[in-house]
């Protein structure tokens, strides 16, 4: 019996001995297996570490002066341009409606130590309620300063002392291609931080605004850093951490980033919150002119300039600065303050942060010559926001039948007695018809119109005008002042071979 026990035991420990050594095996063979490189694949340039730390510093020197914002509404308006605007190619973004009737977010920047923020008129202009998120996760209250529709801006604070803020960029600094920093609270996820380039300066004609009165001023600059809804109101930092602008809209067909992202430019957001933490409103200056860019070598040709620059005047409002100024529809402005222009976005812009009683210096081109002009300023006010029109005191011309101009896509016609009195005109040539796909079309003719100048000469008659095509040569341009119901547009087209 000892024996078979012990022989059992015997047995017992030389598997015991066999099962450690096999463990020991496979436990050396497993801390032989080596997971991970020993170095990373890539050793950066000291310019490529230099940029990376940028970004960090960019980062964690801007967070703390950006803040999430949440509001309430009362309920969703239903006559709300910017929420008929989501329906189009280009969009605000972060508008309350988007995350519901009652509630909605967005983001904004704090501009000084006692709790000024900047963010978009969209995101807080009809809130009856606005909360406030800093950084550091601290709610605040806050209330409405005030808010300006024209630029989709608004001011708001919150009752708090030694808060960081922002500091402001030079926009004459600002150039396309520089590094910038998109921060804000995108689809509610607070303290975000995306990168790009300034894509472009000075994009306008989006009509993005909420204004019934269609004024609008649009000088964004454009931003391929990803932004999306809850980024309206948040800052667009340049490669310092100084705040290059607002941002506000997004070009998409889906509701989200598809690569394009605009910005109100800082220059125009500094002067609008000054006047609304100094007044509660705006005052702005006020020229009296509808506008419109020379935008090609046809129009710049037309107006006998050497170069594709300048803003024409469509209209002149009766009453207006512009019109005690001896400003003409027709004109060229070339230079406003000693700047050269270049699109209609800029003097809208250079003009909307002038005050009433500023005198500004424009430089025209009229008739082949450059002519100097002073303007006094006057408030811009509802009234005022809506541009009439010049209005003609010609006397009646002949009457003559009806002529077709089938090269450059349009008809003309004899003005009835019904059509001077509905365009308040007394001569001219009614368009009665343009082509389609025709070269009128192109350049912005439109029928239902009547042509009471071309070349700055008055047309009495569509015989007039006939006489002034017929003397072009193939390649010369003839400009055309139509008259609309509602507005004057300045038309210029190439005479074809």
């Amino acid at each position: 019996m000892k024996r078979k026990y012990w022989v059992s035991a015997g047995l017992f420990g030389a598997v015991s001995v066999v099962l450690l050594s096999v463990l020991f095996i496979n436990s050396a063979l497993f801390s032989a297996v080596k997971i991970g490189a020993d170095r990373a694949p890539v050793v950066p340039s000291e310019s490529v570490r230099a940029l990376n730390k940028a970004y960090e510093s960019v980062s964690s020197a801007v967070l703390p002066a950006v803040v999430s914002i949440g509001v309430k509404i009362e309920k969703k308006k239903s006559d709300n341009q910017y929420h008929e605007d989501f329906k189009e190619f280009f969009k605000f973004f972060g508008d309350p409606q988007d995350f519901g009737p009652q509630e909605g977010s967005g983001s904004g920047v704090l501009i000084t130590s006692d709790g000024y923020i900047l963010t978009n008129n969209h995101v807080v202009g009809d809130a009856t309620e606005i909360k406030v998120i800093t950084n550091d996760k601290k709610e605040y209250k806050a209330k409405l300063i005030g808010a300006d529709a024209n630029t989709d801006l608004a001011v708001i604070k919150i009752d708090e002392t030694d808060l960081p803020y922002v500091h402001f960029a030079n926009m004459d600094d600002v150039k396309v291609g520089q590094i910038v920093f998109a921060v804000g609270s995108p689809l509610g996820l607070n303290a975000t931080v995306t990168s790009g380039i300034v894509s472009f300066i000075g994009r306008g004609g989006l009509a993005l605004g909420d204004n019934k009165s269609g004024y609008q001023i649009e000088n964004f600059i454009q931003t391929d850093a990803p932004i999306n809804p809850g980024n309206s109101g948040g800052g667009l930092f340049n490669i310092e951490g100084s705040l290059v602008g607002i941002n506000s809209a997004i070009a998409t067909k889906t509701g989200t980033y598809i690569g394009y992202g605009f910005a109100i430019p800082v220059d125009l957001a500094k002067a609008v919150a000054e006047d609304l933490i100094q007044n509660g409103k705006i005052k702005r200056g006020y020229l009296g002119i509808r506008i419109k860019s020379i935008d090609d070598d046809i129009m710049a040709k037309s107006y006998g300039l050497s170069k594709v620059e300048g803003v024409v005047v469509h209209d002149v409002v009766k009453g207006s600065p512009s019109e005690k100024a001896g400003l003409e529809v027709g004109d060229v402005v070339l230079e406003l303050d000693g700047k050269v222009l270049k699109t209609s976005n800029e003097l809208q812009t250079m003009v909307a942060k002038k005050k009433p009683g500023d005198n500004v210096d424009l430089v025209i081109w009229r008739d082949g010559k450059k002519i100097n002009k002073k303007v006094r300023l006057e408030e811009l006010n509802q009234d005022s926001e809506n541009v009439g029109s010049a209005q003609s005191n010609n006397d009646e011309g002949e009457v003559s039948k009806p002529i077709n101009f089938d090269k450059l896509g349009f008809s003309i016609e004899p003005l009835t007695k019904e059509i001077k009195e509905a365009y308040n005109v007394e001569s001219g040539a009614f368009i009665s018809k343009v082509e389609r796909n025709s070269k009128a079309v192109e350049r912005g003719m439109t029928p239902q119109g009547v042509i009471v100048k071309a070349d700055r000469q008055k047309i009495n008659s569509p015989s007039d005008l006939k006489k002034i095509i017929n003397a072009k040569k193939s390649g010369e341009t003839i400009l055309m002042q139509i008259k609309y119901k509602d507005s004057n547009r300045m038309v210029s087209i190439e005479i074809p071979d």
